[in-house]
């Protein structure tokens, strides 16, 4: 290789005057649109939160500060426990074009709202337990409605009532019918 083909690379070091600061800021307090950060030894700082979704920071957070003398803006969250908040004005469509959508969490999922409506060709529920708690409840099967389980309890408080065109009851062991007064017929 000749000497022309050569080419020497030198690093230019950057230059970074004393007020001038991008790295890490540990959250030391926190205020209404600002944090206080520790961004050297012993050097804290007031930065403004300048992240492009809103966070509410923790003490203790680690962010990713930049800033120039006397102005510090927090760019980025390195390390947080604080809360991460979407929020629109309007219709919102969230939407996951050609794979699925999942939504998921180390804790849980809430939802929360004055009304919710699913449409969708087929619904699948799996959990250890579920509870349910509902002022009424309609339900209006087409076809036909399967209950596997191994055992069933109902508790009706006031009147319970069954209507069908044919009924069967069938046990491989004991029946009982027990009440004040049975009305066959």
């Amino acid at each position: 290789m000749t000497s022309a083909a050569k080419k020497t690379i030198h690093e230019l070091p950057v230059r970074q005057q004393p007020g001038d600061y991008l790295g890490p800021g540990h959250v030391v307090a926190v205020m209404p649109h600002e944090v206080e950060v520790e961004i050297r030894e012993g050097v804290r700082a007031r930065a403004r939160m300048a992240l492009s979704i809103t966070y509410e920071p923790s003490l203790g957070d680690v962010l990713l500060v930049i800033g120039k003398d006397d102005d510090h803006y927090v760019i980025g969250v390195l390390h947080g426990r604080g809360k991460t908040s979407l929020s629109f004005q309007g219709a919102v469509d969230l939407r996951a074009n050609g794979g699925p959508l999942t939504l998921s969490s180390d804790t849980a999922v809430a939802i929360h709202g004055p009304e919710m409506e699913i449409q969708t060709g087929k619904l699948q529920l799996f959990a250890g337990a579920m509870v349910e708690k509902l002022g009424s409840l309609y339900l209006r099967v087409r076809d036909a409605l399967e209950v596997h389980a191994g055992k069933t309890h109902t508790v009706v408080d006031d009147v319970s009532f069954m209507t069908a065109k044919n009924a069967s009851i069938v046990t491989e062991e004991t029946m009982s019918i027990n009440g004040n007064e049975i009305h066959l017929g």
